[in-house]
């Protein structure tokens, strides 16, 4: 019983076209939006982890046994750039790996704190948003005057 209702589940998948992109037309959160949402975020997700594996790589690759002081530097210098780049990018994916948890529970696309949906366009440019334009523009607001008084 539950593997069939699992394989129902798989085979009603709507198909989206390459050139398909989520409007406010349509019903909020719909399933291919859903999909749609779902591709780029674990899209998104491969490419990051492609990047780390390469990072590893080109790491084991590059001596720093290297005679000259200024070529020693150089390569440190990369290197800490690679690794500063590469701790961003485990900090997003920790955000995808959020969105896409979300996706499968039903949240995605609510704003955490307004519980209303936030806006397609907004998901579409950043689709880890968590935040409405109007709480995320908020939230800023609150941190500048929180720094603002530690001053």
């Amino acid at each position: 019983m539950h593997n069939s209702i699992i394989k129902s589940m798989k085979q009603k998948k709507p198909q989206i076209s390459q050139s398909y992109t989520p409007s406010e037309k349509e019903e909020f959160m719909c399933s291919k939006q859903i999909e749609y949402f779902k591709k780029v975020l674990t899209s998104w997700r491969n490419e990051i982890i492609q990047g780390s594996s390469s990072t590893i790589d080109h790491l084991k690759e590059e001596s720093s046994n290297k005679p000259d002081s200024t070529d020693r530097a150089t390569i440190e210098s990369e290197r800490s750039l690679e690794l500063r780049t590469r701790d961003r990018e485990r900090k997003l994916l920790s955000k995808i790996n959020k969105a896409l948890k979300k996706l499968e529970d039903g949240s995605y696309g609510y704003c955490e704190e307004t519980m209303q949906p936030i806006s397609i366009k907004r998901l579409v440019a950043r689709p880890i948003a968590t935040l409405s334009v109007e709480a995320q523009e908020m939230h800023e607001k609150s941190e500048k005057i929180y720094k603002e008084k530690e001053y």
